[in-house]
């Protein structure tokens, strides 16, 4: 029997595969998509994954259900244990964490994320709300995943951003290695239109979601990329990941990423 889904569920969905088993992955303030996606991974591939909620800092929780915001006292139910956020930190440093979801409103070829300033410094057009912490944890974490679900306005993969606020593979002031972080850096990055990985640092286009083409990437993005050989469309997801989507976020909280126009995009399998 065929199934539909949404665009919102097939991202959420694409966005749990990056989880491997047995790791401790975390996410940063505000991020339903990412929130579901650790669930979604906990509940099929990745059961011995330990999850680190993001404002929280609840370790392994059961919530019933996803909140509008990721401060919510529901992300602690049935937790393990709640951190404090000096532990989390600690964690980050001695390089005890796996896994790190982080999003930006600007995002360059290497990875780099801005969720600081649009425009330039001392004096940008925008004045956003901060990393919170992100750049220390993304300099030791083993490996990021970055997702944005405003590729296609062409305004946020860029060539370079107004400002670093987490560190991607290679920056002004040199390679991870050079200025002597330790943390793997950027390993995928998931859009509403794609995905790419970063093979030699820099992203390569890997994979399409299915009611998209090259060409619609290429006009998205303001960079030049690299295509994978073996380019192929995202796997189609299970009806049961799908209803899984659908049972830990029954508000349907992970919409709320997307535009209008994006949430119209459905799928038959």
């Amino acid at each position: 029997m065929s199934y539909r889904f949404g665009l919102d569920e097939l991202f959420v969905v694409e966005l749990a595969r990056t989880v491997r088993d047995a790791e401790v992955v975390f996410h940063g303030f505000g991020s339903p998509c990412a929130t579901v996606a650790m669930h979604l991974a906990k509940r099929t591939h990745a059961p011995h994954a330990l999850l680190i909620e993001g404002a929280t800092y609840a370790v392994n929780p059961s919530p019933a259900f996803i909140p509008p915001t990721s401060n919510d006292h529901s992300l602690k139910r049935g937790a393990a244990y709640s951190m404090r956020f000096e532990e989390a930190f600690d964690m980050s440093v001695r390089g005890d964490v796996d896994h790190m979801f982080l999003s930006g409103l600007q995002i360059d070829p290497y990875g780099n994320t801005n969720v600081t300033a649009v425009g330039r410094m001392p004096a940008p057009k925008v004045k956003l709300g901060g990393g919170g912490g992100g750049c220390n944890m993304s300099a030791t974490i083993r490996r990021l995943t970055l997702w944005t679900t405003n590729h296609r306005s062409g305004r946020c993969l860029v060539e370079r951003c107004d400002f670093i606020t987490d560190i991607g593979h290679l920056t002004p002031e040199g390679t991870r290695s050079e200025l002597g972080y330790t943390g793997g850096g950027p390993e995928v990055l998931v859009t509403e239109l794609a995905v790419f990985d970063y093979p030699d640092g820099r992203a390569r286009l890997r994979k399409l979601f299915p009611d998209v083409t090259l060409g619609d990437v290429t006009a998205a993005t303001g960079f030049e990329f690299a295509v994978a050989a073996d380019l192929a469309p995202v796997d189609t997801p299970s009806r049961h990941q799908i209803e899984l989507v659908r049972a830990i976020d029954p508000l349907s909280v992970r919409r709320r990423e997307f535009g209008p126009a994006e949430l119209e995009r459905t799928f038959r399998q």
